[in-house]
């Protein structure tokens, strides 16, 4: 097909490293039809493959989207016309191009793709709209030794997020039922005046942990860690600053902080700001260093916070490792440790669940306090008892296109003086659903 030269606005390239299965790749090619619009579906069904891609600066903008790390999408996406946009996520890749001259080719081993009609076509919205995305968690929690049950929704988040010009973002998010209470969780602007380079000022969730940091559909477990949920779980408002050094996986975060948590705001006024820093290192044989501090001051003591973690991805396992130490100004209080480790093998399907992972984990931690004071003597209270846990599971992941996973965990719980056990901090088992969209 002749290809006007006016025309040409974009070019698209995903190369991929390594192929794991052998076999002649078969290749697809169409152009325009009358209508000026041409699709080009293409889907690798090898479960075994990881996704590389990289955006092509272009006219009337290119995007590229990549996700996935347990399959290698082989395809190559050319396109000619006002705009181009690829996505490979894992074992699917899209392509698909607009313009009167527009053309697709797409490769890849077993490769599917067919033609649809421009009424079927749509472009992306301009980068200033929002661009809506949610998460829910629902879950039925049992507790054997009490024989009591229960139903909860965990998680309701939505959050729009967008850019104002194209070196300004924004970001806001809700959480509508966080255990039947509604929170505001991130509201913050943010600037990018260099490649790499990023600043924001608002409520977030601070530069600290692992674990604490994971979105809750990103997290393994049904339930967080003790790292996660009670000693390293802090949002607050300040000024965060980011940068990745270009060619090597270092990554490099801090924040200033008023340490007053996100509903003393109006009111908080301090001498002394807080503060969180993180470095994080990313090998490329699978293997992630990071180390954080972190300083906090609820209730007007000082709180200091060490962490240290490596994560290991390897074939279809995933390893990780993290260790938190809490010290307290308050000499009356011991320091907390708490350690947190797990190990999860995915095993790819081909039918109705896209995989099914199995999970064990084990954490602990130490009498803990969350910085507050007890009225008659003026010193630390505790809030959480010492105790270690034991939890094994089995995710069955559902979709594709969106996240969609069922959790069956079962935890069993270990405990000093178990009266200080909580009510919800037992053993049980805990059956969970969970959907987050846009897949991301």
């Amino acid at each position: 097909m002749k290809t006007s030269p006016l025309r040409l606005a974009a070019l698209l390239l995903a190369a991929v490293p390594v192929a794991l299965s052998a076999g002649t790749p078969s290749r697809h090619a169409f152009s325009a039809g009358p209508d000026g619009v041409c699709a080009a579906r293409h889907s690798v069904s090898s479960p075994r493959y990881s996704v590389s891609s990289a955006p092509v600066a272009a006219p009337d903008s290119a995007i590229v989207r990549s996700s996935g790390s347990d399959s290698t999408a082989m395809a190559t996406a050319t396109a000619s016309g006002p705009g181009a946009m690829l996505t490979a996520s894992g074992s699917m890749v899209t392509a698909t191009a607009y313009g009167p001259d527009a053309a697709v080719t797409a490769s890849g081993r077993k490769a599917e793709a067919r033609v649809e009609p421009a009424s079927n076509a749509r472009r992306d919205w301009p980068d200033w709209l929002p661009k809506l995305s949610g998460t829910f968690r629902g879950k039925w929690e049992w507790q054997p030794n009490e024989k009591e049950n229960r139903f909860e929704v965990r998680t309701a988040r939505v959050a729009l997020d967008g850019f104002v010009v194209p070196i300004v973002e924004y970001r806001f998010e809700i959480d509508l039922s966080d255990e039947g209470r509604i929170r505001m969780l991130d509201a913050f602007a943010g600037v990018l005046p260099a490649k790499a380079l990023e600043l924001r000022i608002g409520q977030m969730r601070v530069p600290f942990s692992i674990d604490a940091h994971r979105s809750p559909h990103k997290q393994y477990f049904a339930n967080r860690s003790f790292i996660a949920k009670q000693v390293g779980d802090v949002r607050d408002v300040g000024l965060y600053g980011g940068y990745t050094v270009p060619g090597t996986g270092l990554v490099l975060e801090a924040g200033l902080f008023n340490g007053s948590g996100l509903t003393n705001q109006k009111d908080y006024w301090t001498k002394t700001l807080n503060y969180s820093a993180k470095v994080q290192y990313k090998f490329p044989f699978g293997l992630t260093l990071q180390a954080s501090t972190q300083k906090v001051s609820p209730d007007g003591g000082d709180i200091f916070l060490y962490d240290g973690g490596a994560t290991l991805q390897l074939w279809r396992f995933t390893l990780e490792a993290e260790y938190l130490r809490k010290h307290y100004k308050d000499p009356y209080f011991k320091d907390v440790n708490a350690f947190d480790s797990f190990i999860c093998y995915d095993q790819p399907l081909r039918r109705v669940f896209r995989k099914m992972s199995f999970l064990c984990r084990y954490d602990a931690m130490g009498d803990h306090s969350d910085g507050s004071h007890d009225a008659e003597t003026g010193r630390l209270k505790l809030t959480d008892a010492k105790r270690q846990r034991l939890t094994g599971g089995i995710t069955l992941s559902l979709a594709k296109k969106m996240n969609a996973d069922i959790r069956l965990n079962y935890e069993k719980y270990f405990y000093d003086r178990p009266a200080l056990a909580k009510p919800s901090e037992r053993d049980k088992a805990v059956i969970e659903l969970v959907i987050h969209f846009p897949n991301d």
